[in-house]
């Protein structure tokens, strides 16, 4: 076999699970990890029980699969807004219009990952996955707070841990704090934000 037809193969693989991940995503959202079966995903989906479960060997495989496709596009959202704010308020704004926005439209999604990285304390076998996201969380942080403080002709005062620590903090407190209400929670959380982006640097 020619490796341009095995190229072709594993794209078309890619691809179809691909479609899975976005077609399990929304039954995710809504009933979480712990309550998701694969035959739950197929009901919800147009593919079989059989076609899921050949593209991915068990929920937490497709589990994993879905959050990180998710979650490594959540990591870009923020990257134009960080490469055209010419002044920290102009970033600020951006920043905190994209946070509320996503908490509201996305808070399934949200509470999927929060989920998933709980269960990674009790199951080995999700570790991995919630490392590497949490990665790429953190760096789209240290994006964010590194443009802020060159932007305010400031240091950023934290490691890119702490940053991302206590900006994720605050979202998942507006996520679990107000499940009911989450225009009101997105409010709370760019108010809390925008106040904290200032003391994470000097």
């Amino acid at each position: 076999m020619s490796a341009t037809v095995q190229t072709s193969r594993i794209d078309k693989v890619e691809q179809r699970r691909l479609e899975l991940a976005e077609s399990a995503l929304k039954t995710l959202g809504e009933l979480g990890y712990a309550r998701t079966s694969l035959r739950e995903i197929a009901t919800n989906s147009p593919f079989s029980h059989g076609v899921v479960h050949y593209y991915f060997q068990d929920k937490t495989e497709l589990i994993t699969y879905c959050v990180r496709h998710y979650k490594t596009i959540c990591s870009r959202r923020y990257d134009e807004t960080v490469e055209r704010a010419s002044t920290a308020e102009e970033l600020a704004d951006g920043i905190v219009s994209i946070m509320g926005r996503t908490l509201i439209e996305d808070a399934g999604l949200h509470r999927l990952w929060y989920d998933l990285r709980t269960q990674s304390m009790f199951e080995p076998g999700l570790r991995a996955d919630v490392r590497q996201i949490d990665q790429l969380l953190e760096d789209m942080t240290w994006r964010i707070v590194s443009r802020f403080a060159e932007l305010n002709d400031t240091e950023v005062v934290v490691d890119a841990p702490t940053a991302y620590a206590v900006v994720d903090g605050l979202f998942e407190q507006a996520l679990v704090a107000r499940v009911d209400d989450l225009t009101q929670a997105a409010a709370a959380l760019t108010e809390r934000v925008r106040a904290v982006l200032p003391r994470l640097v000097r």
